[in-house]
């Protein structure tokens, strides 16, 4: 018995999934930087967990939000350019998510 691979379907799979790949990551990021350009800076709260390393304390978390709220303030851009920023944000997460969802498509359906 002979065990036969299939390298052209590998290399296709393997190209697939690291453009995949780079297309999530690159959208992500992209709508994460128009978002922050909008003035509208994700501060996000962390999880704590009873074995984290670093906790942020309450603190720290006004003062992220502080300094988010400072710099939103600071923004050279005018009210129309930080509405087209957050235009393309929300565009850039849909096309994220799109992938992600065309990905998932592809290995429910695609057998």
């Amino acid at each position: 018995m002979t065990v036969s691979i299939d390298w052209l379907a590998f290399v296709q799979v393997f190209v697939a999934a690291l453009a995949g790949a780079a297309i999530v990551v690159t959208c992500y990021a992209v709508g994460l930087r128009l978002l922050v350009r909008a003035g509208r800076a994700p501060v996000v709260a962390p999880a704590e967990f009873t074995d984290a390393i670093t906790v942020v304390s309450d603190k720290d978390l006004a003062r992220a939000a502080k300094a988010a709220a400072k710099a939103a303030k600071k923004s050279p851009l005018t009210v129309g350019q930080k509405r087209l920023a957050y235009i393309g944000a929300l565009a850039s997460f849909g096309v994220a998510g799109l992938a992600v969802l065309g990905g998932l498509l592809l290995i429910l359906f695609n057998h």
